[in-house]
């Protein structure tokens, strides 16, 4: 492992013009995680921008959730000269948000995947850093004089809102705040309802001046474009003062832990701990992942594999059994753990990487959850209990647990999750919640009730359902079928004839039916859906994505002599330099970019806009005809490597708009775009294993 430190670093440089530019300097944003869904997030510039935005975004146990206690932090240096410079904060001038402190940034960089601040100040050189202790809500923000006399002296001002992550920035602090100081540590608390926040400097000549305040009128740049409240107030308790020095660093640590546990840790340990940890990911990633490219796309996976904080039943069950628990995170900074994106985001997260073991904890946690054939869609901030109202999440659950069998042989883990998923089938074969149900008249299945979105495409404002696609969905079939056969395979390799034999009816009469209904002669592709209630029953030509699934999963549906037809209309039609189009731009209902107020983006959202995660069925499906084009594969992905300096440096984001520049938007970490891209990078290296199906 020597020298991966230096081989993993991303460089992002700045001149004094950069530092002017708004869209450089506060489009481009850092993320840090904790292994728990908490975080800490900002902008390259040091301003918070997004309500999400802070140094400490706690997990915390239900009914609270993740919660942001520490907002911001104002930063000055001065130097022996007496000279005094800014280097972190936002102010108003003339009416116009400025950002002083960005003028002496000249580089920012990841170095395995954590995020480092240069400022060059009159021939001295500080570098900042973020750490957050893994497995523990609590921030480090260290500081070194690099270059030049010293010791420099730093003055450190954090601003305070408590709230829940979602709640919107507001006006004023609901109740007060109260500060107490014991020795060299500091507790700031407010009421009931949220843990204090424990702060603490460690470093030279540290002290605390008590001069609390009000930061009133903070600008959020981003939740006003989004069409959101963006004016919020701040509370400070006072400011830190500390000395740095080539020889000695300064860190701010702010925690709602214990003061025991934040003590149990220096933050030199804390470093070096996290260092062996990310040396660690890179050791057990598939060889292909470990250097370059991949490898950073390694350390973002981590990012959204977590121990989730406030589910006490789940972990009173795995520890009993003698597990842990885990579930993924599906995108930063608002997703929550989500059931369809943690089954199609499963095999890049954990296989590719070599997180065999936690895979099976994901698998097994959400095999717990299982309800009338389906497992949850998602899991609400703050909550216990899942939401169940999707068609497709369960049916991606057999093609993740049939990819983590692939690489573990784990028989143990089949034959404790297998009653579940013959039940699973039961259920769909029976009719379940949400009018999904497999038609008798023919063995397809179709799904769909009034006010409810129940595929990927999932859209959905004030009551609007976008994209309903109520009836037979060309990708829920696919996945239908590509169960079944996973199934009888299964139920074959356990000794059961009987139901093996009756499992290949069902996915026999499916497999005719599809091809027999599916195919839209005129265009050369399949439709979208069949018997769509949208449509007073007749079947939607909208040329979409989602049927590359007939070709792509392990079992396709579609027979092998329309394969190329469907994957070259795709191609032509969707294909983008980041993914693939949700629409083709010559349908009527085409959405050209994704932006403006939440209405007007859901609207976008899987009418046109890319979706990065696309890309994976997409090669998949490339390699199935052609099986010895890996270099032409591996072009679909290169789109993606530029835009590791964008949005949030080192990772990828949620979607895109549809047409150049295929401008990033939503979620600027997302765990399905990083992991299918991660997946396909390996999957297209040399010597790697040809695809199922092929």
């Amino acid at each position: 492992m020597e020298g991966l430190k230096d081989a993993l670093v991303r460089r992002l440089a700045f001149n004094e013009a950069d530092t002017h530019d708004a869209e450089l300097m506060l489009g481009r944003e850092w993320l840090v995680t904790n292994g728990l869904g908490g975080f800490a997030s900002g902008t390259v510039a040091g301003v918070p921008t997004r309500r999400y935005h802070g140094l400490l975004i706690s997990a915390l146990a239900t009914p609270l959730g993740r919660t942001v206690m520490f907002n911001h932090l104002s930063e000055w240096v001065r130097l022996p000269t007496g000279a005094r410079y800014q280097i972190g904060g936002q102010e108003r001038a003339g009416g116009r948000l400025e950002w002083p402190g960005a003028k002496h940034l000249r580089e920012f960089r990841l170095e395995e995947g954590l995020p480092v601040w240069r400022y060059e100040l009159d021939g001295r050189v500080v570098e900042k850093r973020v750490l957050l202790v893994h497995g523990q809500n609590t921030v480090h923000v260290t500081y070194q004089l690099v270059e030049g006399e010293g010791p420099v002296r730093l003055k450190l001002r954090p601003a305070l809102q408590f709230r829940p992550l979602e709640e919107a920035v507001h006006g004023s602090a609901p109740e007060p705040y109260t500060v107490t100081c014991v020795e060299d540590r500091l507790e700031v608390s407010t009421g009931q309802r949220f843990p204090p926040l424990r702060l603490k400097v460690y470093g030279a000549r540290s002290t605390f001046a008590l001069d609390g305040g009000h930061l009133q009128n903070v600008y959020y740049r981003t939740e006003e474009r989004r069409g959101y409240d963006h004016t919020g107030e701040m509370w400070s308790p006072g400011y830190f003062s500390v000395d740095v020095s080539e020889e000695a660093c300064a860190t701010l640590v702010g925690s709602t832990e214990s003061w025991e546990l934040i003590r149990a840790l220096s933050p030199a340990e804390a470093r070096g701990a996290e260092h062996e940890r990310r040396e660690r990911l890179l050791a057990a990633a598939a060889p292909a992942a470990r250097e370059g490219v991949a490898a950073e796309l390694v350390l973002a996976a981590d990012q959204f594999v977590i121990t989730p904080s406030g589910r006490q039943e789940d972990a009173a069950r795995a520890h009993a059994a003698g597990e842990q628990v885990r579930s993924v995170i599906a995108g930063y900074h608002w997703f929550t753990d989500w059931g369809r994106d943690t089954m199609i985001s499963l095999e890049g997260l954990t296989c590719t990487t070599g997180r065999h073991r936690e895979a099976g904890w994901i698998l097994r946690t959400f095999g717990q959850y299982v309800r009338d054939g389906l497992i949850p869609n998602m899991f609400p901030d703050g909550a216990s209990e899942g939401l169940y109202h999707t068609a497709d999440a369960t049916l991606w659950f057999f093609h993740a647990l049939a990819r983590y069998l692939k690489v573990t042989g784990d028989r143990v883990t089949l034959e404790a999750l297998l009653p579940k998923m013959h039940d699973i089938v039961g259920r769909h074969l029976e009719g379940t919640r949400f009018r999904i149900r497999v038609d008798p008249a023919d063995g397809l299945l179709a799904q769909g009730e009034e006010g409810y979105q129940l595929t990927w495409m999932d859209a959905k404002c004030d009551g609007w359902v976008v994209t309903p696609r109520r009836g037979k969905a060309v990708e829920i079939n696919a996945l239908w079928y590509n169960a079944l056969r996973l199934l009888e395979g299964w139920a074959r390799e356990s000794g059961d004839a009987a139901r093996a034999s009756e499992l290949e009816g069902h996915a026999e009469r499916c497999r005719r039916s599809f091809n027999e209904r599916f195919w839209y002669e005129g265009g050369g592709y399949l439709f979208d859906v069949v018997e769509s209630r949208e449509l007073d029953g007749r079947d939607d030509p909208a040329c979409r994505p989602n049927q590359l699934l007939a070709v792509a999963l392990e079992h396709p549906v579609l027979e092998r002599a329309r394969w190329e037809s469907v994957v070259n209309v795709v191609r032509e039609k969707l294909l983008t330099p980041v993914g693939l189009r949700s629409l083709a731009p010559d349908h009527p209902d085409f959405k050209p970019t994704y932006h403006g107020d939440l209405r007007t983006r859901d609207a976008a959202y899987h009418q046109g806009t890319v979706w990065g995660w696309l890309v994976g069925p997409f090669v998949d499906a490339w390699l199935k005809v052609h099986p010895d084009d890996r270099a032409g594969a591996r072009r679909f992905l290169e789109g993606f490597i530029p835009h590791l300096d964008e949005a949030c440096v080192g990772s990828i984001s949620e979607v895109f708009d549809a047409v150049e520049p295929y401008t990033a938007r939503g979620c600027v970490a997302q765990a399905w775009s990083v992991a299918e891209v991660l997946r396909c990078w390996v999957l297209t290296s040399e010597g790697a294993e040809r695809p199922s199906g092929v």
